[in-house]
């Protein structure tokens, strides 16, 4: 029968770009697609790239609210002979999210969790939920999807059935080709479908119906029967052969599955739509054994013998890895637990018990013992410690780029895949070829059981000999893999990087099986063009290359961890979207509030990487001038959560202030700025008749036109200002107590000493009671964080330099400095330092500086109260990411009260939450977790929370309750003040009634 069928000629180069009428295209998308359609620079320079060395600008984005609405999207497109382009997490390695195409973003809308069949262990997804938010919303079934790549807090199910995705626990679960049982499809030409395993009675009732469906059905099956010897002597049987088509799928053996023959196809031949996914049991217990290795070969060596004991996962990480991460101080408790080696086994077993999980793997141990594989062995069976161990392997990307005192390093052969039992002898030889390249630097990690090796590489991707060179190791590279029988890609897919190097894997023949695969479904090459097959070359559109020359302007801050350069720091971003997780940590919240790339630390992160210009395409063409790069910024909180939760401490906070200063440098600036940049000033205005600016600020019609005048949202209610400053207070009060452990310098904020003065009083009394002497500065004096946050720098640099005056003869003896607001005392810990990196008071200031909890824990034999009480607590995000929460919760665990920290940021952040046209991002912010949190406490349950941000926000909120500061608990305790419900009722002195949203 597929004698008779014709073939449509394959697709072997790439036809010429077409020409679309971008504003015809945008004006009928706009018009007839229910969703977002954006062709401004802002979202086509966020979209520009993604994980990968590629960069391509696309010519829009759309935003589909419906599976039906990008149906839609893709008929204007059609119309409009424009490519297309489909993307989720944008977290691909190899270049096959960005094109110059219409880009449909699936993550914003099309997320829902369509069915659930328990009985059947299936369920129906939209492409664009995200891992860990399906796996969570089957949790009540106790089933999962089986693969689970590291970036599973990030990642599609689109994206992963688009590379076929596998990840660590692929060991168990197999790739996500063989966890998918059906396909919705939609072809570039309009015929859409559902595309699944095809019995010969079902294949021959399709061709009878006739129609395109038929034609696709008749025309694969000739393809597979043409080339169905080459297609099994080719493709290597290995458990990781990513690359290519999954043509093996359409033989007679396979059952002509058409669904798994589409996976790993990185919307080049069809749009997904939807998608059966098959589901596998959540185990109910884990264990993990940690093996140690002489080196990471001999490691290798042992990983058959260890996979024939049914591991759930088998992974393998080397001594550079675990150095570059004990460099970058990433997880040191973690690190601790590796056994005695320098190259390690991470073995993980399920079971229905603890028990079976535990004895499965000390049978394996038992087996290893005496062997010529025996390792040194570390055991866990606590959950806790096994997620920290899994966490330094799923980190390999963030700890191999970017690190101390090496080259810069780059994805391009960083997941290559052989049979596992030849791992050890071609680890060993890609070694060699790495330092034959001068490359030796690079880590070789991975998941070892399936012989699917990782690694990031110092390419030099801006020279034109370092291209050079990046080609040529990326073609003996590939001759070494292929030549043991391997796969280019293990689970990252093909992509550009990889497209160009194919036929070296499979030969003449089935190249032209792939190319007329390509032809069957997308004969014009609409469906992201240049990937996979006619692709482009491995070395053209890198988004540095040797014709980047990007601006590297003067700047304010030092960056003292990027030699300086605000290029560098720019660069940090490796585009692996962690800031697009949906729990966890703390960053990023307008991600969280909104769903939008442009309002994630990474879609700035491109902006401001295009705003430097370095490419002649470039959609940001005014600099710091840009209102594109400006308007992506004016939802950052600036709450440095990315500081601490990103792999690469992209620091957005420290951007979007020196953005600010550059581009309001000699201009008016919006009134906010001046409102609350200039807040210390005002307060200290205030504090000369407090009572009379309450009055005014909460009158009727004049606190609205105050607001509006300011540039503060009008449901904000003005926070009372304190009768008597903390600072007033002490001085007239004095220091009292012995202080035979030496005086301390109390800090006083502007928020504690002009808002919230009872803190102050409080911290007083537990600092006397631990047996310091409290001193105060002579003087008002602030750390400048309102003037920072605004970007009005050359203000915040003089006020720093007027404080440093004064505290410099405390410094210089060595005295403590105490803080009590997170984000101030943050301030002197980060921001300070790197806007006078060179200065030596500065430096003293950094490591001098400390928090309550930091100053008791450390003093010898200071016990706290005994408390007894459940806590929900708002870390402050700066306390989160620049201060960290362990030392308070360890403080308060010996104090016995029993600590729940909220994740996430409360959404008011400093002035954010109070300028207008900010409220509805801030109260989504509260509402992620804090305010539910508080909701849910018991009413004996202290709120605790020591940033004035997350104070007012809680007040604000209408929850009823209000939060405290440890200070004010830890002196509530020493003192033996009785605490009933609303335990705060007790504990806060505030200076006026709890005023909430949408009052005055």
């Amino acid at each position: 029968m597929s004698d008779e069928v014709l073939v449509p000629p394959p697709v072997t180069i790439r036809p010429r770009r077409p020409y679309v009428r971008v504003r015809d295209l945008e004006r009928d998308l706009a018009a007839r697609v229910d969703g977002e359609v954006r062709f401004d620079p802002g979202s086509r320079g966020a979209y520009s790239t993604d994980g990968s060395n590629y960069r391509q600008v696309p010519l829009g984005v759309v935003a589909p609210r419906t599976v039906d609405a990008a149906a839609e999207a893709i008929a204007v497109c059609r119309e409009h002979d424009a490519p297309v382009t489909s993307r989720g997490g944008g977290t691909s390695l190899a270049g096959q999210t960005c094109n110059t195409a219409v880009i449909i973003d699936w993550s914003k809308y099309c997320h829902r969790l369509v069915s659930v069949d328990a009985a059947a262990r299936t369920c129906v997804v939209e492409p664009g939920i995200v891992l860990d938010v399906l796996n969570r919303l089957l949790a009540d079934t106790g089933l999962m999807f089986g693969p689970r790549p590291s970036t599973h807090s990030q990642c599609t199910l689109g994206g992963m059935i688009g590379n076929n995705s596998c990840g660590s626990t692929a060991q168990a679960y197999g790739k996500t080709a063989e966890n998918v049982a059906r396909l919705e499809i939609l072809t570039y030409n309009g015929q859409r479908m559902w595309v699944g395993p095809t019995t010969d009675e079902e294949f021959d009732r399709i061709v009878a119906q006739g129609g395109p469906r038929a034609r696709i059905y008749r025309e694969l099956r000739a393809i597979a029967d043409e080339h169905a010897d080459e297609i099994r002597r080719r493709f290597p049987d290995i458990p990781r052969r990513v690359s290519g088509y999954n043509l093996d799928q359409l033989l007679p053996e396979a059952g002509f599955d058409l669904a798994r023959a589409l996976v790993g196809s990185e919307g080049t031949l069809v749009t997904v739509l939807r998608a059966e996914l098959r589901l596998v049991p959540v185990p109910e217990a884990e264990c993990l054994v940690l093996l140690g290795y002489h080196d990471i070969g001999v490691a290798a060596e042992a990983v058959p013998r260890i996979a024939r004991y049914g591991p759930l996962q088998l992974e393998g990480v080397d001594d550079k890895l675990v150095d570059f991460e004990r460099r970058k101080h990433m997880h040191p408790d973690a690190l601790r637990r590796l056994p005695e080696g320098g190259g390690w086994l991470m073995v993980s077993f399920g079971g229905r018990s603890q028990k079976e999980a535990d004895d499965k793997a000390r049978d394996l141990l038992n087996e290893l013992k005496g062997s010529e594989h025996a390792p040194h062995v570390c055991f866990i069976d606590e959950a806790k410690i096994e997620k920290e161990l899994w966490e330094v392997r799923e980190s390999g990307l963030g700890a191999t780029a970017r690190v101390p005192g090496m080259r810069e390093t780059w994805e391009g052969f960083e997941d290559s895949a052989v049979p596992p039992d030849r791992l050890g002898a071609y680890l060993r030889d890609l070694r060699r070829l790495l330092e034959e390249f001068d490359y030796a630097d690079a880590s070789l990690y991975g998941h070892f059981g399936q012989g699917c090796v990782h690694t990031r590489i110092p390419f030099d991707l801006v020279t034109a000999d370092g291209v050079a060179a990046f080609r040529a190791f990326l073609e003996r590279a590939a001759d070494l893999v292929v030549s043991y029988g391997g796969s280019l890609s293990g689970e990252h897919g093909d992509g550009q990087a990889r497209g160009e190097l194919l036929p070296k894997m499979f030969g003449p023949a089935i190249m032209t099986a792939f190319e007329q695969v390509k032809a069957v479904f997308d004969p014009g090459d609409r469906m992201n063009p240049g990937k996979v097959v006619a692709p482009y070359r491995l070395d053209e559109n890198l988004r540095l290359g040797p014709g980047w020359t990007p601006a590297d302007p003067p700047v304010h801050f030092d960056y003292p961890d990027d030699e300086g350069s605000f290029q560098r720091a720019v660069m940090r971003c490796v585009g692996v979207g962690q800031c697009r997780r949906h729990t966890g940590g703390v960053m990023c919240p307008s991600y969280r509030a909104t769903g939008e790339e442009e309002h994630s630390t990474r879609g700035r992160a491109r902006l401001l990487f295009e705003m430097l210009n370095g490419h002649a395409d470039s959609v940001v063409k005014d600099g710091w001038r840009s209102t594109a790069v400006r308007d992506a910024l004016d939802l950052c909180l600036a709450c440095k959560g990315c500081r601490h939760d990103c792999p690469m401490q992209v620091d957005m906070a420290t951007y979007k202030a020196e953005f600010l200063a550059h581009h309001y440098a000699r201009r008016i600036r919006p009134m906010d700025h001046y409102a609350m940049g200039w807040l210390p000033v005002w307060a200290r205005v205030a504090a000369l008749a407090p009572g009379v600016v309450n009055a005014l600020a909460h009158a009727p019609l004049l606190s609205g036109l105050a607001k509006g005048l300011a540039g503060i949202e009008p449901a904000r209610p003005a926070p009372d200002f304190a009768r008597l400053r903390f600072s007033d207070w002490y001085r007239h009060r004095g220091p009292r107590g012995g202080g035979e452990r030496g005086p301390v310098l109390l800090w006083p904020d502007t928020f504690t000493d002009n808002f919230h003065p009872y803190i102050g009083r409080a911290a007083v009394w537990v600092l006397e009671s631990a047996g310091y002497r409290v001193l105060i500065p002579p003087r008002t004096l602030c750390c400048g964080l309102t003037w920072i946050s605004t970007g009005q720098l050359s203000v915040a640099r003089q006020v720093l330099r007027r404080t440093l005056r004064t505290l410099a003869p405390a410094l210089r003896r060595g005295i403590p400095i105490v803080g009590l607001e997170p984000s101030c005392t943050a301030v002197f810990r980060t921001d300070a330092p790197e806007l006078f990196a060179h200065d030596r008071d500065f430096a003293r200031l950094r490591e001098q500086t400390r928090t309550l909890a930091e100053l008791l824990s450390a003093t010898d034999g200071w016990e706290p109260p005994r408390i007894d009480r459940d806590a929900v607590a708002q870390p402050h995000c700066h306390h989160h990411a620049v201060l960290g929460f362990d030392t308070d919760r360890a403080l308060l665990s010996r104090a016995g009260v029993r600590v729940e920290a909220a994740g996430g940021c409360c959404g008011l952040a400093g002035n954010f939450g109070f300028t207008a046209g900010h409220l509805e991002v801030s109260t989504t912010c509260a509402e992620h977790e804090i305010l539910p949190a508080v909701r849910a406490a018991d009413a004996r349950a202290v709120v605790l929370a020591d940033g004035f941000s997350c104070r007012t926000q809680i007040e604000q909120a209408g929850v009823g309750r209000r939060a405290v500061h440890l200070a004010e608990l830890l002196a509530a305790g020493l003192r033996g003040t009785p605490l009933n419900e609303r335990p705060e009722c007790r504990i806060a002195r505030r200076p006026g009634p709890a005023r909430v949203l949408g009052t005055r």
